[in-house]
């Protein structure tokens, strides 16, 4: 699925990750948020949003000249049609931001973004230029939590995006840019894919811990009816024109080519990053199977699978105290607590 111009007007590959960074003027209490133009590695414009920890300072630039002394940085990966203005996009940063500063971003085709949707293929150049921005200010450690849709990217990103070994040169080896010392994207995935062909080994897009909620652990799943609606939303013309005029998010109509990466392929790569993978019993769009297929699949010496009771689907039926366990997992997992690792399954 190849990327179109709509929306990347005034944009030209290969420059800053940012466009600017402008004050929104609203605030919260004690807080201001900062909004950026974000740039992908293929030229799309992301609409971002950075809203520092509570009790941080209100001043913009203090605010972010203290981020360095604050690790943690989550990075918000919404679901299909939502974007970073939804209010459970909202709901989910505010719950965050008890716990750490906090990205949020729209993914191509979706909200104030550019582009068109590739309904989880290039959306991980879109998370990688979030996590690059996190890093830029200032932050040490960086946690991605993705939602849905945006819960495959995550876990796509962590497989392709991989923390640089010290001393290394990234991205040396291979002429696809997967380093032959495990460096850049990780080794052994596709050279096919988008996102893998894209990266071209630029640093500080990986991830320190990974939050996959609600997320298909494969592509084309047509299982349940609510996937089947989502099916015709991207594959027929009608659909389309539904999710662009009435959920504004504007779907690329070509099919992929290639198939990116799955998440089920992605999870075993993620080790040794801290991967949580959250689901409810009462997912209308996923069932069981799948998070139970990527626990299977990753490393379980660094894996965690919550099944949550009554839990429904993605950031619009996450309760605030299951957001309040997300978010103090991943500061455990990052050094912002003490840091433990355990595999298996938790009840919630």
């Amino acid at each position: 699925m190849s990327e179109d111009a709509e929306g990347t007007e005034g944009l030209s590959r290969g420059g800053p990750v940012t466009e600017g960074v402008r004050d929104t003027g609203r605030r919260t209490p004690s807080r201001t948020l900062l909004r950026a133009r974000l740039r992908t590695d293929d030229g799309v414009g992301i609409d971002a949003c950075y809203q520092p920890r509570e009790g941080g300072s209100g001043d913009r630039d203090e605010g972010v000249r203290q981020a360095a002394g604050r690790d943690l940085a989550i990075v918000v990966a919404h679901g299909f049609t939502g974007s970073l203005e939804r209010p459970a996009v909202r709901r989910v940063s505010q719950v965050f931001a008890r716990h750490a500063d906090v990205v949020t971003f729209s993914f191509r085709g979706h909200g104030r973004s550019g582009g068109r949707s590739t309904v989880g293929d290039r959306e991980v150049l879109d998370l990688a230029a979030a996590v690059r921005w996190a890093r830029s200010l200032g932050h040490s450690a960086v946690a991605t939590a993705g939602f849905s849709m945006g819960g495959s990217v995550v876990l796509r990103h962590a497989a392709l995006h991989r923390a640089e070994p010290a001393g290394a040169a990234y991205g040396a080896g291979d002429a696809d840019g997967t380093g032959t010392d495990g460096t850049g994207p990780a080794a052994g995935t596709g050279a096919g894919d988008a996102a893998h062909r894209m990266h071209r080994g630029r640093t500080g897009a990986h991830t320190d811990a990974v939050v996959a909620v609600s997320a298909p652990a494969r592509w084309y799943y047509r299982g349940t009816p609510a996937m089947r609606r989502v099916h015709w939303a991207i594959q027929h013309p009608a659909g389309r024109l539904v999710s662009r005029y009435g959920l504004r998010t504007r779907i690329h109509h070509q099919d992929w080519d290639p198939v990116p990466l799955s998440p089920v392929e992605a999870a075993p790569l993620i080790a040794p990053t801290p991967l949580l993978v959250v689901h409810g019993d009462r997912d209308a769009y996923f069932p069981l199977d799948h998070p139970y297929s990527l626990l299977d699949a990753a490393d379980p010496a660094c894996t965690e699978l919550w099944i949550e009771r009554g839990f429904g689907h993605a950031e619009n039926a996450a309760p605030p105290e299951l957001l309040e366990r997300i978010a103090a997992w991943a500061t455990a997992r990052t050094g912002r607590a003490p840091r433990h690792h355990g595999g298996g399954t938790t009840d919630g």
